[in-house]
């Protein structure tokens, strides 16, 4: 699947989190023939909602610019075909809510598929990006607002009295997402005369997790399900990856870019060699053990000043790399994977011009309004003990809504779905245990993991940051949609997913990921670089 990551300015890490999957597939069928009507299209509203207003749009073909969308500059997309656009907007009487379902359908080539996009962040869904490159592929395709804010926009989140707007927030869950899904198979059937023949969810953050709230609640929404780096568990890992800025203010130490660098750089020399080949990835961060004491004196180049590493440095690395924990030391959740960046652990100089915390706005937001119902509430007066009592708040109050994190799928199963999932080992954003986590939890609770593997697969990409971003060191997945279509329409079930990244001097590295739980060994001969020179080995416990 080829990815479209909007670059933002110099120092605002927020990009990584917003994912524009473009729907590429390598098979897209026999286009479908047939009539085509964009004109007047009847929409028979969802169970709970009302339509407010249907509207359609022949577009002719050429450029879309997708507008700016705070922090996102606008973009253009090339090559776009003639298509219609039907807007529909949908409400639940008595919540005054407003969510807008976009629907885009090629005029021409329709392969006869039915492809949703999701959102990144605290955006439900997609401003342009996506829908174009899904119908530039032959898809018809579409996404929803679910009628909150955008990318970092969450003046939605309380209302006039201060409380959580619970029904909004169900319609980012999940509500918005399995309505749209039915306004769009609708759509799709008006404008084409015939249905869509196989409908499929594409997805990264969270449009991975919205994909995995469809396997679980809305099991015959979808056939195939692309659910990249899915931010499931989100009342759980939204409070935990504010971990790295509660650490270093209570321990009052906020190492610099350059010397959280080096402890990256040392951890993956040491572990490096544990898969059988130096390509300067880490191939099980898990098992990487590299203690970041080994710095301690080490002396790194900072921004034209020479830092000295303390133990007060290798304390704050080693508390982030472990993951939070309770004051009395039960381990909460993941930590940051050995290897990722530590967007994290953001810093910016101070009113005195020493180092202070800039913390990641996404998981500051959900603590300070979700949590504290205070949105300019001071995320960094937090302790270790405070820390834990917002943990277990926030799967108190929202696990059921938004945790996304049910492991019984066997509604799914039974309904012929496949859910495939890619999560990058150096993903900087959600820790990909998470992930890892709730496999074994579906596995547990279905039979196994061999039974799981017949309509749910997993593959780890060793270097890989959130949703294959341009940090990225190991090879990213080049077509894991196209590889889901072809495990549901031909069953090919796939043991590998094809993986590949050029390196600075245009050198292109492959890799074919190993199916959960296996793992990727070096052969001990061959390019390092060649996918050819690896092989899928059970994990070593």
């Amino acid at each position: 699947m080829k990815r479209v990551l909007t670059s933002l300015a110099a120092g605002v890490p927020l990009a990584a989190a917003i994912f524009l999957p473009t729907g590429v597939a390598a098979d897209t069928g026999s286009p479908v023939t047939g009539p085509f009507t964009c004109s007047s299209v009847s929409v028979k509203a969802p169970s709970g909602t009302t339509v407010e207003s249907v509207t359609a749009q022949r577009r002719e073909a050429g450029t879309v610019t997708v507008p700016e969308v705070t922090p996102l500059p606008s973009i253009e997309i090339p090559g776009v075909p003639a298509h219609c656009a039907v807007t529909v907007t949908l409400t639940h009487p008595g919540v005054g809510d407003h969510a807008k379902v976009q629907v885009w359908l090629p005029e021409a080539g329709w392969t006869g598929r039915f492809q949703a996009v999701g959102g990144s962040a605290f955006a439900a869904g997609d401003y342009g990006a996506a829908l174009a490159g899904a119908i530039k592929t032959g898809y018809a395709a579409a996404t929803t607002d679910a009628g909150v804010g955008t990318y970092i926009d969450t003046t939605w989140a309380l209302n006039s009295a201060g409380e959580v707007n619970t029904e909004l927030l169900k319609n980012f869950a999940d509500r918005s997402q399995h309505e749209m899904t039915v306004v769009a198979k609708q759509v799709i059937a008006a404008v084409y005369g015939k249905p869509a023949s196989y409908s499929y969810w594409n997805g990264c953050s969270t449009g991975g997790r919205q994909g995995y709230m469809e396997a679980q609640r809305h099991p015959g929404d979808y056939d195939g399900i692309l659910a990249t780096a899915p931010a499931i568990n989100w009342d759980e890992f939204e409070v935990a990856t504010l971990w790295p800025q509660v650490v270093m203010n209570v321990e009052n130490t906020f190492p610099a870019p350059c010397e959280l660098a080096a402890f990256n750089q040392a951890a993956v020399k040491a572990c490096d060699p544990l898969d059988g080949a130096r390509d300067g990835l880490i191939g099980d961060p898990a098992k990487c053990d590299f203690d970041p004491r080994k710095l301690i004196g080490t002396t790194v180049a900072c921004e034209g000043k020479q830092e000295t590493i303390t133990a007060a440095d290798a304390t704050v690395v080693r508390k982030i790399w472990d993951g939070p924990r309770t004051p009395s030391g039960k381990k909460l959740w993941s930590g940051i994977p050995i290897g990722a960046g530590f967007d994290l652990a953001g810093t910016q100089p101070g009113p005195d011009g020493s180092r202070v915390g800039a913390p990641f706005p996404v998981p500051a937001t959900w603590v300070a309004t979700w949590l504290k119902r205070q949105p300019a509430f001071d995320v960094s007066t937090i302790t270790y003990a405070e820390f834990a009592t917002l943990f277990a708040q926030s799967q108190a109050e929202y696990d059921s809504i938004i945790g996304t994190d049910d492991p019984d799928l066997s509604a799914f199963r039974r309904a012929g779905g496949k859910l495939l999932t890619w999560h990058g080992q150096a993903d900087q954003l959600i820790p990909t245990q998470g992930t890892v986590a709730y496999r074994e939890q579906v596995a547990r609770a279905m039979g196994g993991s061999s039974r799981v593997d017949d309509f749910y697969r997993l593959f780890l990409a060793p270097g890989v940051d959130h949703c294959g971003g341009a940090t990225s060191t190991g090879p990213v997945p080049t077509d894991a949609l196209g590889t889901l279509t072809a495990w549901v329409e031909q069953g090919k079930a796939p043991r590998t997913l094809r993986a590949s990244i050029k390196d600075a001097s245009g050198k292109t590295a492959t890799r074919n990921l190993c199916l959960y739980p296996s793992v990727s060994r070096y052969s001990g001969y061959g390019d390092p670089a060649d996918a050819g020179s690896y092989y899928c080995a059970p994990v070593q416990k």
